[in-house]
């Protein structure tokens, strides 16, 4: 590595310093988010095993959901087990392709993770407005095109951000990211070059996914929204709305997060980095954290739960 007064070049290390001003205390704030990080775990590999083992579940909506457990256990994974290593042992060092690797996770399973989203949105329009033509649209086939679009979606818009790091940058003004995680602009304000084709990139990247996939959600939940309110029963209409509670839920905690952190990264320099640094990590820990007990538990109408009850009891029988 060629060192120069103001440059680095082509640095094969980089160094995550955690919180900015918050380093004297991260061993602390490590503690509950090494508690959610583990509760996330068990909790979205329960609802897979569950899933998995049960029969009546193999249907579209839970398939979705569990779709959505591994991609939230993949993303929480990619970030944690660093990030308690700063907080806990200062183990700030990483190799320059693992930082890139880790960002290409990050930001791949998150555009995943809105494109399940939108997929679990289709799939309760057409239960609750099409209900006679929901099993013959919504077949395993359709279900696992979906999931292969939505993977190869994220995949492909989120490499261009890695190839023109990589391959665009040779010197950098510093090897030293002031965050928990490898974050794309993290990155790329790193450099001493010319950043403004990968700011671009970025912006079309977040605006595509996050405007495609939030105009047919909230265009889906409008019209479940219009045909529940039409429904004769009052019984009826109380059955259908609890359909999708659990999918508004997720969605508005996942995009509240999600658009804080993008706006305040790139427009709220007068924020303290510590909140957002603070805000970004939860954004990724969060969502995971409570999908499965959004889904398990607070759900009355999804079988999840009953499920896991009756594993229970089995188990303290044998």
């Amino acid at each position: 590595m060629f060192l120069s007064n103001v440059t680095v070049f082509m640095p094969s290390v980089l160094t995550l310093i955690g919180i900015p001003g918050l380093e004297s205390v991260q061993s602390w704030i490590g503690i509950p988010f090494c508690a959610m990080y583990i509760l996330a775990m068990t909790g979205n590999s329960l609802l897979l095993f569950i899933i998995k083992s049960e029969p009546s579940l193999h249907e579209p909506m839970y398939i979705f959901i569990g779709m959505l457990g591994v991609t939230d256990i993949v993303l929480a994974s990619s970030i944690m087990p660093k990030m308690l290593g700063i907080f806990w042992f200062h183990a700030q060092e990483i190799y320059f392709d693992s930082c890139l690797l880790q960002m290409w996770l990050i930001h791949t399973f998150e555009c995943i993770e809105s494109g399940i989203l939108l997929a679990m949105a289709l799939d309760r329009y057409v239960a609750i407005c099409y209900p006679l033509r929901h099993t013959t649209i919504f077949t395993h086939k359709l279900v696992a095109q979906l999931g292969t679009v939505v993977v190869l979606r994220a995949a492909i818009l989120v490499a261009p951000c890695l190839v023109l790091i990589k391959y665009r940058f040779q010197f950098y003004h510093t090897t030293v990211i002031s965050h928990t995680y490898c974050e794309h602009m993290a990155i790329v304000k790193l450099a001493a070059g010319n950043i403004k084709i990968n700011k671009i990139y970025g912006l079309f990247v977040a605006f595509t996914v996050s405007g495609f996939d939030l105009t047919f959600i909230t265009f889906s939940y409008s019209q479940i929204f219009v045909t529940v309110f039409h429904l004769p029963q009052k019984e009826a209409r109380l059955k259908a709305f609890n359909t999708c509670i659990a999918h508004i839920c997720v969605f508005l905690q996942l995009y509240f997060l999600a658009f804080f952190s993008f706006f305040t990264h790139r427009f709220g320099s007068h924020i303290p980095p510590y909140i957002h640094i603070l805000f970004s990590s939860m954004y990724l820990l969060v969502p995971p954290f409570l999908n499965p007990l959004v889904y398990g538990v607070k759900t009355k109408q999804i079988q999840i739960r009953r499920h896991a009850w009756k594993m229970f009891v089995s188990f303290q029988k044998s």
